[in-house]
């Protein structure tokens, strides 16, 4: 039979081996059940909790001989619908053949203080060998088309007649779980914790899940069951809550030491399921614990015992844990939230409304960049170019640059070379970040609304193929108005305090931005001064802001007559603060 196995393609040659392999380990679960449920000792709930493991390994065996059927059934020469029919599949012969291994291998175990085992070891054997043969037999009549072999489908039923049998699937509001394996002290804990802090996951332990299914099925002890029942109990209890919390994008369970359980979970799953597994040595997990080492080890041996360590050889992502916090919070960040390539829309600095000589110095500085290679993954305007409303002598360039570490230092001098070609005609503040800190998410809320403007669309100078960036929903640029706000106001505070004709042009930007924060966190998104001055004067509480148009103002700040303006523009930045102190007062 194997060198007809063997000539199989490889896909179905790999999931033949797979699906026998579990076949015959379900045979091995099962026959250990069948023991446990026959203890003198065993109570009434432990007795039902194993007759429910059996049902299910019951299914789980049925189910595992279909599928190796269909590998199998190809093998047969559809061309001899006359020859005689055999009395069963090769699924079922291979389903006895793991069984008849299973008995040998426990009467072995036996033959040391049982006699009948003892002699019984030969005869068992020698059946062994024969229904080897009589299958290599099978399998040439069948491929050669001097057998038939029945229909596989074995329409077992399990449970009410009006409930056939059907797989648990992950429910489609169940968007991504993280799960955290590792040994005692490895930091699972910690990172559940932090992942739950900054990117807002509800947080589980396995355990609570599945007493917490135990108690809905009426089952004693979930942990007697079979990993792959385990599996289906977390998994029904994930579908229930992230579908009775639709805005849960992010679940993350803790405490993986069973192998089997998560392997059987991740089967369920797929790529929704993460396992993460947390590596360091005892001596590093000692230290930092700050418990006694023999501690650690009698954990270690539990955890051991159960396959936890056997986790990092079906994790999705295996962390070193043994470097600095900022390196495991990177890794983290990028796993909970990975980037995504996004389409960018590019545009010549010719098309962003600047004047000549300032699109002329963009140009220059654009071509220069390019010229670094992958190095420079992006180049952008921000802000006024960006939205096409940009003002001579009152506008910044506002320039965002993405750049590799490396690449820093030819990109500051490519930056001098713009500051010199632009002569004066603009205010360049350029931002440089690396790709490293954009995929850890350590962004600045000023950053996280740049990156959202690309998403929606912005234009960047330069973009390498396939650049991934993180994605910033609308949720989160809300959560950063709310950090970003108060240092906005201190910051509009102090200038009120040193208002002058020389200062307005700081003032009132810094008015229009605490008025665009108030408003996304009220979840209003409106762009440009004006109209973003106009929303905020529709707020509660708020009298309406009485200031000049942008127009009127960068008008003013240019002819040198600042100080005609700049007496509604501190009226107003008076009312918003006074708004806020009550506010928060309140």
């Amino acid at each position: 039979m194997s060198r007809t196995v063997a000539a199989l393609p490889d896909k179905d040659r790999n999931r033949l081996d797979d699906t026998i392999t579990r076949l015959h380990t379900v045979n091995g679960r099962l026959w250990d059940t069948e023991d446990r449920v026959r203890g003198a000792l065993l109570s009434a709930a432990k007795v039902a909790d194993c007759k429910r493991e059996i049902d299910q390994l019951n299914a789980e065996r049925n189910l595992l001989a279909e599928r190796a059927d269909e590998v199998l059934g190809s093998l047969a020469d559809a061309g001899r619908a006359d020859a005689p029919l055999h009395t069963e599949t090769l699924a079922s012969v291979v389903d006895r053949l793991s069984v008849l291994t299973l008995r040998i291998w426990h009467s072995e175990r036996a033959a040391a203080r049982d006699e009948l085992a003892r002699r019984r070891v030969p005869a068992l054997h020698g059946q062994r060998e024969e229904l080897c043969a009589a299958l290599d037999a099978l399998v040439s009549d069948v491929v050669a088309g001097r057998r038939r072999l029945p229909v596989p489908a074995r329409f077992k039923l399990y449970g009410r007649d009006d409930a056939g049998p059907s797989e648990i699937k992950p429910s489609r509001r169940l968007r991504r779980v993280l799960a955290f394996g590792g040994l005692s002290e490895c930091g699972k804990s910690t990172s559940a914790e932090f992942v739950q802090r900054t990117c807002g996951a509800q947080r589980f332990k396995i355990g609570f899940l599945l007493r917490q299914a135990a108690h809905r099925e009426g089952l004693a002890d979930p942990y007697a069951l079979s990993p792959r029942r385990q599996a289906e109990l977390l998994l029904g209890e994930l579908n229930r809550f992230a579908d009775a919390h639709i805005d849960t994008e992010l679940f993350t369970i803790e405490s993986v030491h069973d192998d089997a359980s998560i392997a059987e979970l991740k089967r369920l799953m797929g790529d929704a399921l993460q396992i993460v597994y947390l590596d360091a040595s005892f001596a590093v997990r000692v230290e930092r614990s700050g418990t006694p080492a023999q501690a650690i080890a009698a954990k270690d041996e539990i955890k051991t015992s159960r396959g936890a360590h056997q986790v990092a050889a079906l994790a999705d992502h295996v962390i070193d844990n043994t470097g600095s916090i900022a390196a495991l919070r990177a890794r983290l960040r990028r796993i909970a939230a990975p980037p995504t390539s996004t389409a960018l829309r590019a545009a010549t600095p010719y098309g962003l409304g600047l004047p000549a000589a300032v699109a002329s110095a963009t140009a220059d500085f654009t071509d220069a960049v390019r010229a670094y290679g992958p190095g420079v993954r992006l180049a952008t305007l921000t802000g006024s170019p960006g939205e096409g409303s940009w003002i001579a002598d009152w506008s910044d360039l506002d320039l965002l640059v993405i750049a590799e570490h490396e690449a820093i230092g030819r990109v500051h001098e490519a930056l001098e070379q713009y500051r010199t070609a632009l002569g004066g005609a603009a205010s360049l503040g350029p931002t440089l970040v690396t790709p490293g800190e954009l995929t850890a998410r350590r962004l600045t809320p000023r950053l996280a609304f740049v990156l959202h403007q690309l998403q929606q669309g912005s234009p960047v100078l330069h973009a390498v193929p396939g650049l991934e960036l993180p994605t910033i929903t609308q949720g989160e640029l809300a959560f950063a108005a709310v950090r970003e706000l108060p240092q906005v106001i201190l910051t509009m505070r102090r200038l009120r305090a040193d208002a002058r004709p020389t200062t307005l042009r700081q003032l009132y930007k810094h008015l229009v931005l605490a008025c665009r924060l108030i408003l996304r966190e009220h979840n209003q998104w409106e762009s440009g001064p004006d109209r973003i001055l106009a929303a905020a004067s529709r707020m509660p509480g708020l009298t309406a802001l009485s200031v000049p148009s942008l127009a009127e103002i960068s008008s003013a700040w240019r002819d040198g007559e600042a100080g005609l303006v700049l007496k509604p523009v501190t009226m107003a930045v008076d009312q918003l603060l006074t708004w806020y102190a009550v506010q928060l007062a309140a």
